[in-house]
C-alpha cells in the first residue's frame, strides 16, 4: 500500500512539473498567466499532460508543418493529425497560407474564448466554466487595467447617430461588413461560461451573437468552433443584438478587423472588470456620446434601464408633467401622442457614456441621439499597432506600480 501511495505521489509531481514548464512557456506571449489557485486546475482541465508536454516550445507565430516536424522531431503526417486534433479543441491555430498549412499555439487569452465559442455542454467545458470565472477575479484581468486601449472598441448603432455624414469608415457597420468576404457566428464565451457555472446567474440575453470574419472565421468553422453564416445573417445578428440591448464591440483597430462582439453588462469581461475590478474603463469608447432632449422626453426610464454604463438617470422637471410629444408611426402610418406621466426627463453623464447608442435605439420619442465628441480618438491602424500600444501602456503601468 505504501508503495502505491509513493508511486501516485511521484506521478503527480511529474505532472506538476510538466504543467509548470508549459505555463512558463505560455507566459512568454502577450497575455501573462498570473499565479492563482485556479491556474493549475485550468491547465489540467484544458490540456492532458501529454498535450502540455508536446505544446511546450510550440511557436506562437504560424509555422509550416515541415518546420514543426523538424522542431518536434515527429513525422509530418503523424504530426498533422495531432495538431489538427488540438485545433478542434481550440488550443492550436490552424490556417492555410499560400497552399501551405500553418500552425501556432493559442495564447492564454485566446483559449478563454475558444473553449466556449462552440457552446458545448460537455464535461470539459462545464468543468472549465467555474474555474475561468474565478480566475478572472484572481489576477487574470489585472494586466488589462494598465491600458486604456481595450481589446474591443464600441461600434455605435448606426441609426442612433445624429449626423450620419460624420461617421468614419471604421465606425460604420455597413462599411465594416462590406470589407469582409467570409462570416461566422459563435456562442459568446463570456455569457456561456456564466451560464454553465452553477454559482453565477444565467444570462437572459441572446448568446449566439459573436461575429467573426476572414482568417479567424475560417479557422472557427473548419474546427467546429463556430458556424458559417451569410452577410444577411450577420446583419440579423446585429439587429437582434441592438433590439436586445447588447453593445456592438469591434476589434480595436481600423484594418483587418476579425470580430464584432455583442456585449452585455452582466457577462462581458470588460464590463465586469469595470464594475467589479474597478478598472477605469470598460470597452474603449466610440467617438460619440449621448445627447438628450428634455423638450420631447416623456420620462419613461427605458433608456436608464438599457444603458450599460449607468450614464443616464431621470431628474424631476415639473413643467414636463402632462406634456404631449407627437411621434410618427402610429396605426396606418399616422401619428402617436405620447404623454409624460412622471414629470421626469432623462439626463446624461457624458463622462460615463461610451457612445454605443443602446439607449437611443429604443427611445420612442427620439429624444436621445449620438453626437460626435469634440476630441476624436482614432484607433490603432492595424492589429500589430494595437498590440504595441497595449504593451506600452501595460509596461508603463507596471513601472508605475513598482515605484
Amino acid at each position: 500500500m505504501a508503495t502505491k501511495q509513493t508511486k501516485t505521489k511521484q506521478i503527480t509531481e511529474a505532472e506538476q512539473e510538466i504543467y509548470q514548464r508549459f505555463i512558463d512557456w505560455m507566459r512568454q506571449t502577450w497575455w501573462y498567466l498570473p499565479d492563482a489557485d485556479e491556474l493549475m486546475p485550468m491547465m489540467r482541465t484544458l490540456y492532458t499532460p501529454e498535450e502540455a508536454a508536446f505544446l511546450t516550445s510550440m511557436p506562437f507565430g504560424g509555422k509550416s508543418l515541415e518546420e514543426l516536424s523538424q522542431l518536434k522531431q515527429v513525422e509530418p503526417q503523424k504530426l498533422q493529425k495531432k495538431l489538427d486534433a488540438l485545433a478542434k479543441k481550440g488550443l492550436v491555430f490552424r490556417t492555410v497560407k499560400n497552399d501551405s498549412v500553418r500552425y501556432s499555439l493559442n495564447d492564454g487569452f485566446f483559449i478563454q474564448r475558444s473553449t466556449f465559442w462552440p457552446g458545448r455542454t460537455d464535461a470539459r467545458t462545464k468543468a472549465m466554466a467555474p474555474i475561468a470565472n474565478r480566475y478572472f477575479f484572481h489576477g487574470f484581468m489585472d494586466q488589462s487595467a494598465y491600458s486604456e486601449q481595450k481589446g474591443l472598441r464600441v461600434l455605435p448603432i448606426e441609426k442612433t447617430v445624429k449626423d450620419a455624414k460624420e461617421i468614419l469608415p471604421y465606425e460604420e457597420v455597413v462599411k465594416v461588413l462590406d470589407s469582409q468576404d467570409y462570416f461566422a457566428v459563435a456562442t459568446c464565451p463570456c455569457k456561456h461560461k456564466k451560464n454553465l457555472d452553477p454559482d453565477t446567474p444565467n444570462c437572459t440575453y441572446p448568446t449566439e451573437v459573436c461575429l467573426h470574419f476572414g482568417r479567424l472565421a475560417h479557422y472557427m468553422v473548419e474546427n467546429e468552433l463556430g458556424r458559417e453564416i451569410t452577410r444577411k445573417e450577420a446583419e440579423d445578428v446585429l439587429r437582434l443584438s441592438a433590439e436586445s440591448g447588447l453593445v456592438h464591440a469591434i476589434s480595436n483597430h481600423q484594418e483587418g478587423v476579425d470580430t464584432i462582439c455583442n456585449c452585455c453588462k452582466c457577462c462581458c469581461i470588460f464590463f465586469e472588470a469595470y464594475y467589479k475590478l474597478n478598472h477605469s474603463t470598460s470597452l474603449t469608447p466610440s467617438n460619440y456620446h449621448i445627447g438628450t432632449n428634455a423638450e420631447t422626453c416623456i420620462g419613461c426610464g427605458l433608456c436608464v434601464k438599457r444603458c450599460p454604463m449607468e450614464a443616464l438617470h431621470l431628474e424631476d422637471l415639473p413643467e414636463a408633467k402632462g406634456r404631449i410629444t407627437v411621434v410618427p408611426g402610429g396605426n396606418g402610418g399616422g401619428q402617436t401622442q405620447l404623454k409624460n406621466k412622471t414629470g421626469k426627463v432623462s439626463v446624461a453623464n457624458a463622462d460615463l457614456c461610451i457612445g454605443c447608442g443602446v439607449c437611443a435605439y429604443k427611445c420612442s420619442t427620439k429624444s436621445l441621439t449620438l453626437e460626435r465628441r469634440v476630441s476624436i480618438e482614432h484607433p490603432p491602424k492595424t492589429g500589430r499597432d494595437y498590440f504595441m500600444r497595449y504593451m506600452a501602456d501595460r509596461q508603463a503601468g507596471v513601472a508605475h506600480l513598482r515605484k
